[in-house]
């Protein structure tokens, strides 16, 4: 019997190593490269560590009698392992930035990315808007002026403040318009017009998207000096937003200044999100020059959030990896913009009497203005009061 116990005991110790010396796989006869067992495991899900490969990548360097060829004793996998993992002592005769960078190994997540997670939720923001807009407006019907109209009309806006409207919005409806077709374009174009015909359309997406930048640009501080002053919440907006602005009930008309507390909301979006469109559209349009994410990762794991949600995010970089960034927060964001200005062009439009008069031709109706934005209209007409000025008559 104590042989015995000292027999199990001994199996007992030697399990541990024994299940660790099965869990690395023994690569000794493929020299450290991939073995069967590796790719088994791959074809079961199993996450296979990477590094017996990114470590062996051998020597680019040969001694002399050892050279048999132009690579001397490497062997083509070494050669392009190193590649892959950025451990080659690469020379190009480019001099363009990253051009020293043969193979960027990180590239197929951003593809497969791209190609489906951030499509599948795009679609589904944009459509998710449609459809409660939709339903708003069956439930609700168009929101229409409750009052007698008087027939009077008060300037609501100026040339100038019209003008950095629709340049800041056209421009952001070319650049929706012409960014879809480039994310969407391939699936539902090519069968249309064939691949040349998309080729086209394409690349003058591309040209439109590139240059139409630059109006977006120059809207977008246009609308912020113009309206800014105008944006700071204050006491009536909690008053504004505790009855939904009225939107969801007849002959509720909560008072509000030049903007309510939903326009607000919709103006600090657009600065919010118009800067880091900008920003990252600006690090596309001038590749490898304008790096941020690395710096924005550190920043970020700095103040110790990511760690606290379970994550840490990378902090090292390689030119096309920013560059990937860049374009996945760029299409993000474009999704969560047009997202909001669907729901703004809606009321806007369709779904408001009146309201599309105060960007179309800048007059607005009194009785409109009453209702809307009653303590906007009494400051204009104190101040046109204090000025003797008579108020318009139709």
């Amino acid at each position: 019997m104590p042989v015995l116990r000292l027999l199990l005991c001994l199996i007992c110790l030697a399990l541990p190593a024994w299940a660790q010396e099965q869990a690395t796989p023994d690569r000794s006869a493929t020299g450290g490269a991939t073995t069967l067992e590796d790719i088994l495991a791959r074809q079961r899900g199993e996450k296979v560590d990477p590094t017996y490969r990114s470590s062996n990548t051998g020597s680019q360097e040969s001694p002399y009698e050892a050279q048999l060829g132009i690579r001397g004793g490497a062997s083509d996998s070494e050669v392009y392992r190193a590649l892959r993992y950025g451990s080659a002592d690469v020379t190009v005769s480019a001099r363009g930035p990253a051009a020293d960078v043969i193979i960027q190994d990180s590239g197929m997540w951003w593809v497969t990315f791209r190609a489906g997670p951030l499509r599948d939720y795009g679609t589904y923001a944009l459509g998710g808007m449609l459809a409660l807009l939709l339903l708003f407006y069956l439930i609700r019907g168009k929101i229409r002026i409750d009052g007698e109209k008087t027939g009077r009309t008060v300037t609501r806006f100026t040339d100038f403040e019209r003008f950095g409207h629709w340049l800041f919005a056209g421009s952001f409806l070319v650049l929706a318009v012409s960014g879809l077709i480039t994310l969407y374009g391939r699936d539902f174009l090519i069968p249309l017009f064939g691949k040349e015909g998309f080729a086209t359309i394409a690349l003058a997406c591309k040209w439109l998207h590139n240059n139409i930048a630059w109006a977006f640009m120059l809207g977008l501080v246009i609308v912020t000096l113009n309206w800014i002053a105008h944006n700071i919440p204050n006491r009536h907006d909690l008053k504004w937003l505790a009855v939904g602005g009225g939107l969801f009930s007849k002959g509720s008309h909560p008072p509000a200044k030049k903007f309510n507390a939903g326009q607000k909301i919709i103006f600090w979006l657009c600065i919010l999100l118009g800067v880091s469109i900008s920003l990252s559209g600006l690090s596309l349009l001038f590749p490898f020059e304008m790096p941020m994410f690395a710096k924005t990762f550190a920043l970020a794991n700095a103040t110790g959030l990511p760690q606290m949600m379970g994550l840490t995010f990378t902090e090292t970089m390689g030119p096309h990896q920013e560059m990937q960034f860049a374009q996945l927060w760029h299409i993000i964001v474009a999704f969560a913009f047009i997202t909001i200005i669907i729901a703004h062009i809606y009321l806007g439009s369709v779904g408001m009497e009146g309201a599309f008069d105060a960007m179309g031709t800048g007059e607005v109706e009194e009785q409109w203005a009453r209702e809307h934005h009653s303590l906007w209209l009494d400051e204009v007409k104190s101040a046109e009061a204090t000025q003797g000025k008579p108020t318009p008559a139709e």
